[in-house]
């Protein structure tokens, strides 16, 4: 088998042989330059990785010969070796021919360290190449000299731009296999350069490579073209990458800001608060400003685990000490005093769908950005984003790689800036509660207007007065069970004793909201979240009101019962479980909604082709099978009392 010699520009630098001290301390104090290769598939991203980890001498003797071994039975190459192999690790990449998951790997030169990320072309992992871009410095981007500009070649660079990769290399691959034509080549660039104009990419460096041969991936020792392009006199790749200004450069210019990541507090006489610096440069003495409770105070000193710093700067992990006691805690953002990042609860935001269950509108994630963890909801996507011809298509959820843009909404403000100017604090991620599964990606556009506009206005009448001029207190009984379960019939139960009682009650049955305030709604997933949504907003309003609430709704959700619930102070959700087996309500079928929906001419019908989570700790749990309605509402009445 062929096996080819590394060029001279991976020669050891000579000062190895006269200072080894010098040169691993040069070595240690390398930068770092994050990139990704992408582009559509079989474009030969994988083996131009290959050729530079073993261009690079990061391959050992033993990897070699597996390689070699591996080439005649898996390669695409002859006899030749099939770099691509050393990165399709996957045993269904190999079979295939092609890249499935992101794969990383570092190599080195004698100017800079390098980690790539091999990021698969086909659409159905736009996931993995979002994954894989997230923490880029520089794209490079692959064409097949024979195909040109391709509908994934677009797609990629979109996303490229959407994630905010300001370095791209245009790498016109295979150009071996056109005979190294000079037209081709331009043809290519010419039209690149008419797309990337369309997508706001300004800048990008072409250049004619061929991954397998080796041309133009690295510099000739002696400074000269290489003999197949000679018509080409731009950078080879590698040279061109160990002179890109990567990100901690152009971050390090910016407004200083550190998300807390620890209060770090050994002793009484010390307290400093730890974390990286997403942006900027800090010195004691310094104003800085605790965003977003807005208190200031001045850096007293910056400490690290090698001592005491005059100066620190973006990429630095430190601790500081303020002159002031102030309240800072994790997740806060220590900034600039006279040039703050902003705080708001509501924003609208470019979001990566990476999960196989779709986006519920409405429903409660969690968001994290930085070192900040707080619940989200997000309401129906304004539009989706069609990658191939960037169109905007109406959408009233996201499915799985699809990119949309919606509006947040946070429990509690967050500190953000626009992800176009600060990656660290203006992307963030989505997570859902019940799996702990990331299900997306966002990138922070801008604070809504309404949210500094929109303020809470104070009433001097509390709740605690309504309640207690109706001398109870409030709560909401929320009865959850399937269809035909008993739930409206032992709500009304309940509300006619308590009536009896002297107490001040509402109830809220599911139909009937159905014909006013939800009338909008449909039976979707999307729409059942926000029908419990906006009626566990009602419930809380009844609630502040003095009153004891009745609901009866399916709420088939976990997740929206416990929106709900987190809506009220703590001990004022009563979650009533009426549990009732399907065989018995469907027998019961009062309505004839299981037989409509076993026919198929109900879609979308909890139990039979909609799931309902039934509660895993309900507070009251009634079986219909033994109890009758009256006896059910006697029991619930006697597990809420005694009612102030």
């Amino acid at each position: 088998m062929n096996t080819p010699a590394a060029p001279s520009s991976f020669q050891t630098d000579a000062l190895i042989a006269e200072d080894i001290e010098a040169y691993l301390h040069a070595h240690q104090h390398k930068s770092l330059l994050r990139f990704i290769t992408c582009g559509s598939v079989d474009d030969g991203k994988s083996t131009l990785i290959g050729r530079l980890l073993y261009d690079s001498k990061m391959i050992f003797e033993d990897q070699l010969a597996a390689l070699e071994n591996d080439s005649a039975k898996h390669g695409t190459q002859g006899t030749e070796i099939d770099f691509a192999l050393l990165v399709d690790g996957l045993a269904a990449e190999r079979e295939q021919g092609i890249t499935i998951d992101v794969a990383y790997r570092f190599f080195t030169t004698e100017k800079r360290k390098f980690i790539v990320a091999d990021t698969p072309g086909h659409e159905q992992y736009t996931r993995n190449m979002v994954t894989g871009a997230s923490t880029a410095d520089c794209a490079v981007i692959l064409i097949d000299a024979r195909k040109g500009v391709l509908q994934q070649t677009r797609r990629h660079s979109f996303l490229v731009k959407l994630l905010g990769i300001r370095h791209v290399v245009l790498a016109v691959n295979k150009m071996d296999l056109v005979g190294y034509d000079q037209s081709t080549f331009e043809q290519i660039l010419a039209d690149y350069q008419k797309f990337a104009r369309e997508i706001g990419i300004g800048d990008f460096t072409a250049i004619p490579i061929s991954g397998f041969k080796g041309d133009n991936i690295t510099r000739r020792a002696d400074g000269r073209p290489c003999p197949n392009t000679p018509w080409y006199a731009g950078p080879a790749l590698i040279e061109h990458l160990e002179n890109v200004d990567v990100a901690t450069s152009a971050m390090q210019e910016g407004a200083f800001r550190m998300p807390v990541q620890w209060v770090n507090r050994p002793n009484l006489d010390f307290r400093g608060f730890a974390g990286l610096i997403a942006s900027g440069t800090v010195r004691p003495g310094d104003a800085v400003r605790i965003v977003p409770s807005g208190k200031t105070s001045t850096v007293k000193s910056i400490e690290t685990f090698d001592g005491q710093l005059g100066e620190a700067v973006a990429g630095q992990s430190i601790t500081i000490t303020l002159a002031d006691e102030v309240d800072c805690s994790r997740g806060d953002v220590i900034a600039a005093a006279d040039d703050p990042p902003q705080a708001s609860d509501q924003f609208s935001a470019t979001l990566v769908w990476m999960d196989e269950d779709a986006l519920k509108p409405g429903r409660g994630y969690w968001l994290k950005i930085g070192t900040q963890l707080v619940t989200a909801t997000v309401q129906p996507p304004k539009y989706e984003i069609d990658v191939n011809t960037l169109e905007h298509l109406a959408a009233k959820t996201l499915g799985l790689n699809a990119i949309g843009v919606a509006e947040f909404a946070t429990d509690m403000p967050i500190t953000f800036e626009p992800y176009a100017d600060n990656r660290q604090l203006g992307g963030f991620i989505l997570i859902d509660k019940f799996t702990n599964a990331t299900v997306a990606a966002g990138m922070i556009a801008f604070s809504l207007r309404r949210a500094d506009n929109v303020h809470w206005q104070p009433t001097e009448i509390t709740r605690q007065d309504h309640a207690a001029m109706k001398n109870q207190t409030p709560r909401v009984l929320w009865f959850t069970g399937l269809s035909g379960s008993g739930k409206s019939t032992i709500a009304n139960e309940v509300e006619k004793q308590l009536f009896l009682m002297n107490r001040h009650t509402f109830l809220l049955d599911g139909d009937n909201v159905r014909h006013g305030l939800n009338r909008d709604l449909g039976f979707t997933e999307a729409d059942r979240i926000e029908n419990i949504r906006r009626v566990g907003e009602v419930a809380k309003l009844m609630a502040d009101a003095g009153l004891i609430v009745l609901t009866a709704f399916i709420s088939p959700f976990r997740a929206e019962r416990e929106m709900v619930r987190k809506m009220l102070p703590e001990g004022e959700f009563i979650e009533i479980f009426v549990d009732t087996p399907i065989e018995v309500a469907e027998a019961r079928d009062v309505k004839g909604l299981y037989k409509k929906a076993r026919a198929g001419d109900l879609k979308n019908f909890t139990g039979i082709d909609s799931p309902y989570e039934a509660p895993e700790s309900p507070e009251i749990r009634v079986n219909t099978v033994n109890m009758t309605p009256e006896e059910a509402a006697r029991f619930i009445i006697q597990q809420i009392l005694p009612l102030k």
